[in-house]
């Protein structure tokens, strides 16, 4: 039990970090649009590279640096273009409500958050590699930290993406949205930056 609340922790740790994959389903959730579909994602997402990482295919990752180094330039140009979608959503004042016909579809929220999750070589590091190094560390009870690093990921994704159904009455106001659309952008773009001059390091 005390090596699962440490896992539990340390995801919970983790997780609470402002990331490009959590602006967006926080996004979802005040617009409340598909936001099952997003947390399921990025839930099962964290659960299945942890797990991977505890099996030892973090290792293989670490011995190919190029396969980040790709994801990280993909990841950097898909942060780049979804930043100047969220700029032209704040210059039109679009506001994005659950009786809205426009919002988007749970395809494209489905192919959005599969983006946002596997194109952050960060996630590889967090999960994969120090997660999964972490857990070894707990021997025979390597599974019991990560059930609790992932339980953490899910208590964390749907406490963003169903916490803020409570913001929704202030988000019909589309100075709300523009400001947030706004700030959308500039984290993507600082990220972007920061992934763009980052080493990533096994």
């Amino acid at each position: 039990m005390q090596t699962a609340l440490t896992g539990f922790v340390t995801g919970l740790t983790l997780i609470t970090a402002i990331g490009a994959q959590n602006a967006y389903l926080l996004r979802l959730g005040l617009a409340r649009t598909h936001v099952v579909l997003a947390v399921a994602i990025c839930a099962a997402s964290d659960a299945l590279l942890m797990s991977l990482g505890t099996a030892g295919v973090g290792a293989v990752v670490a011995a190919a640096p190029v396969v980040l180094e790709v994801v990280r330039w993909v990841g950097v140009a898909y942060l780049v273009l979804f930043a100047l979608a969220s700029f032209r959503r704040a210059a039109r004042s679009e506001v994005l409500l659950p009786s809205e016909a426009t919002r988007p579809t749970a395809r494209r929220v489905l192919a959005t958050t599969l983006a946002f999750t596997y194109l952050n070589p960060h996630v590889y590091l967090d999960t994969l590699l120090l997660i999964g190094s972490l857990a070894n560390q707990h021997g025979d009870e390597r599974w019991l930290f990560t059930t609790g690093a992932a339980t953490a990921s899910l208590v964390g994704f749907s406490a963003l993406g169903f916490g803020a159904r409570r913001l929704a009455p202030v988000m019909s106001r589309p100075a709300t949205w523009r400001v947030l659309d706004t700030a959308i952008g500039v984290l993507m773009l600082a990220i972007a930056w920061t992934l763009a001059g980052s080493r990533l390091t096994a």
